[in-house]
């Protein structure tokens, strides 16, 4: 997915979790690398958080220092401040995957209207997330089996409901959602 972002790359590995970012710079085209950290917590993100600024000047007021300007590092502050919630507090375009060392937890969102994509792979050892389904397809552990009941529904409605797509195994993150895993258990939950 060079594509995507030639701006920049970036890659972070930690324990069990692993992330990788191609850029395309519009926000902070200095210091807005990714994946970025803060504390435990790692976050890779597509898109633009349109009321960033406000939100920084809120967790300034709470005692929050930055070291960007970038609208992914008022992601990351406003997740540790108020926890997988805070999604409800973005107006933007977005899709990100974060990696929590502290609660062992992986987040993946999307935005209200799905604007941006977020999909992802997942069997009994490994979850694999994309922001577009060929780039899953790369990994030597996603079959590009087709899923005949997902195929047919698009053929008759020109859309895949829920978080289904024409791939077996592999799903999207649904719009306006979030996907929480428990990297311990391994247990999912969709909010």
């Amino acid at each position: 997915i060079a594509h995507r972002g030639p701006d920049e790359e970036g890659r972070w590995a930690e324990g069990p979790a692993g992330l990788h970012h191609k850029r395309l710079s519009i926000i902070d085209l200095v210091s807005g690398r990714q994946p970025m950290s803060f504390g435990p917590v790692t976050i890779v993100f597509n898109g633009e958080i349109y009321n960033y600024v406000e939100l920084r000047e809120s967790l300034k007021r709470a005692g929050h220092v930055f070291a960007t300007a970038s609208d992914t590092e008022v992601m990351l502050h406003l997740y540790r401040e108020e926890g997988p919630d805070f999604v409800s507090r973005l107006n933007g375009m977005f899709a990100f995957v974060l990696y929590d060392r502290e609660e062992q937890r992986v987040m993946a969102a999307r935005d209200r209207f799905g604007v941006k994509p977020l999909y992802y792979f997942e069997d009994d050892r490994r979850l694999l997330f994309g922001s577009e389904i060929k780039a899953l397809l790369e990994h030597p552990a996603v079959p590009a089996e087709p899923d005949l009941p997902a195929i047919q529904e698009y053929l008759v409605l020109q859309f895949v409901f829920d978080s289904e797509t024409l791939f077996k195994g592999v799903h999207k993150v649904p719009p306006a959602h979030y996907l929480l895993v428990d990297l311990e258990t391994f247990a999912k939950k969709t909010v």
